[in-house]
């Protein structure tokens, strides 16, 4: 079921919402792969194929328009993340592990798994599925849990680490920045309460982030290589919105005039957020686990979008165009 919803008010405590008319997506989504281990970090490539992981199968995986899906890399960990580099290879950002449970026909997240063998960011051929493992950690600290990439103009990758949630501790999350050639890795903001999306803005020098459980979109200014805008000796940010309801945030993608699409997880939606910080449209998906989304096409109006429960990544066409990567597909 597709809906739109403008909001009339927004703050800190929430969002009231209005149904709109539901002509702009007359078109019901459609599944161009299911079966699949709780798929996430899409990236459209230009061939018409799909790259994606699989968290639950610690797989890298290629989604083709005629529904095959193979298998690029055997990665281990719980691949969570991917980008295309400069070199056209892909970087994924493994959060280490995750365990899951089936619920009722659907597969959703428990924790953190014995297995768990701690956070790494890898890059892999895309030719041959050769992989290697850039980094795992900074001045002694590992990383816990990379969760989601993007490359700027300068070739550099930033990534978000979402930490690790047990049942009665926490490890902290934060925002880094490195090489692709694997030769430094910068702690840019530490600690971060749940960092999960990032994505450049269409300006190339905004750095969008989701903190998951606050429900928050913030932005970072980029000013060069592995370097944003400071005040009195730490990160400056801006809050971009901020959101109500049961909901935890997970992946942004960007349209080009500007505008966020964001993941809604427990919604089981795509919400998109204009640069005031309102929501002008929710679009409802028959998943409660909607986690990434990706914008592709020849026009760059379908949106890709990883039905993680149900194992499934939905085509929509979307009514604006998105923004391209910066290395592309």
């Amino acid at each position: 079921m597709i809906d739109r919803r403008r909001a009339l008010g927004l703050g800190m405590a929430g969002l009231a919402t209005a149904l709109l008319p539901r002509a702009a997506f007359a078109d019901p989504p459609r599944i161009l792969a299911s079966g699949l281990g709780f798929p996430e970090g899409p990236v459209a490539l230009a061939d018409g194929s799909v790259l994606f992981v699989e968290i639950a199968r610690g797989r890298l995986s290629r989604a083709w328009p005629d529904g095959r899906v193979t298998v690029v890399a055997d990665l281990g960990g719980g691949p969570n993340g991917c980008a295309i580099g400069p070199d056209k290879a892909a970087y994924i950002a493994n959060d280490g592990g995750i365990a899951f449970r089936s619920t009722d026909g659907r597969t959703m997240v428990a924790g953190v798994p014995p297995t768990y063998i701690g956070g790494s960011i890898q890059r892999v051929d895309l030719e041959t599925g050769a992989f290697r493992t850039l980094y795992d950690g900074l001045g002694g600290n590992r990383l816990k849990g990379p969760n989601d990439i993007v490359f700027d103009e300068w070739g550099g990758f930033w990534f978000t680490d979402t930490g690790k949630g047990y049942a009665r501790s926490r490890d902290h999350g934060g925002l880094y920045w490195g090489k692709a050639d694997g030769s430094e890795l910068r702690e840019i903001a530490y600690p971060l309460l749940t960092p999960n999306g990032i994505s450049l803005g269409v300006d190339r020098r905004t750095l969008f982030v989701a903190l998951s459980e606050k429900r928050q979109i913030v932005a970072y200014t980029l000013i060069g290589p592995g370097q944003v805008e400071m005040v009195n000796g730490a990160p400056k940010t801006r809050l971009v919105a901020s959101l109500g309801g049961d909901m935890s945030i997970d992946n942004i993608a960007v349209e080009q005039s500007g505008n966020l699409v964001i993941a809604a997880v427990r919604q089981g939606a795509v919400l998109t957020v204009n640069p005031a910080g309102e929501v002008i449209e929710t679009v409802k998906l028959p998943d409660p686990v909607v986690t990434a989304m990706a914008f592709g096409g020849p026009d760059m109006r379908t949106l890709f979008v990883t039905l993680s429960s149900t194992g499934q990544i939905a085509m929509l066409r979307w009514p604006r165009p998105g923004q391209k990567s910066v290395f592309g597909g």
